[in-house]
């Protein structure tokens, strides 16, 4: 048992620079919270973790070293990726000024409020399509973790991860949706959505230049 702590303990380490590190999840997770409110950023977190084991499966069966030696796999999901990052930047650059205040206080009294699957998916796809995680998880979990680690202890290790990911960004949730900050942003939402839309699209390039190692 002391084994396997040890190993979630030096996974967790390195992880823990990972969820804090700027990139997709963080910049989706943010727009959420300013444009849509708590409860879809929150929503949308829930969608990056359910993602993130997504990643950690196919990694631990195997599939995540087939794609990272396949040009050809690599090739569609990294473009698929590309091209959904530069959709959601460019309609943020396309958004007019929004009084955020008064749209969240709108989403909680009619039905137009973001649904809980879109906001979900945007989560899932903006961690899903991303193709970087596929080598983070093959490196980490090749070095870190025994290959006579069993696969249900290996699960584990990927839950943990995914819960520790979901309550970092869900705390981002709670922090951009204070009635402080949601006034602040307010103030300045229409230079926001061109400051995120090209954060997406930078990212969306720098995903482009991305090779299969």
């Amino acid at each position: 048992m002391n084994q396997y702590l040890l190993e979630l303990a030096s996974l967790m380490a390195i992880f823990s620079f990972a969820i804090v590190s700027p990139g997709a999840d963080l910049a989706m997770v943010m727009r959420q919270s300013i444009m849509n409110g708590r409860r879809s950023a929150i929503i949308t977190s829930f969608g990056v973790g359910t993602s993130l084991m997504f990643h950690v499966t196919y990694t631990i069966l195997g599939l995540g070293l087939i794609i990272s030696q396949s040009i050809y796999l690599f090739n569609i999901v990294k473009w698929c990726g590309v091209a959904y990052l530069l959709y959601i930047g460019i309609k943020s650059l396309r958004a007019g000024k929004t009084d955020m205040t008064v749209q969240a206080e709108n989403a909680e009294t009619s039905g137009k409020r973001q649904s809980a699957l879109k906001a979900f998916g945007l989560g899932f796809a903006a961690n899903a399509l991303n193709p970087k995680p596929v080598f983070f998880f093959l490196s980490i979990f090749s070095t870190v973790v025994s290959a006579h680690t069993p696969i249900m202890i290996k699960f584990g290790y990927g839950l943990v991860m995914a819960s520790c990911l979901i309550l970092w960004f869900v705390g981002v949730s709670l922090f951009m949706t204070t009635p402080k900050m949601r006034a602040a942003f307010s103030r300045a939402s229409q230079w926001i959505d061109r400051v995120s839309g090209l954060v997406f699209i930078g990212l969306g390039l720098k995903l482009a230049t991305e090779k299969a190692a």
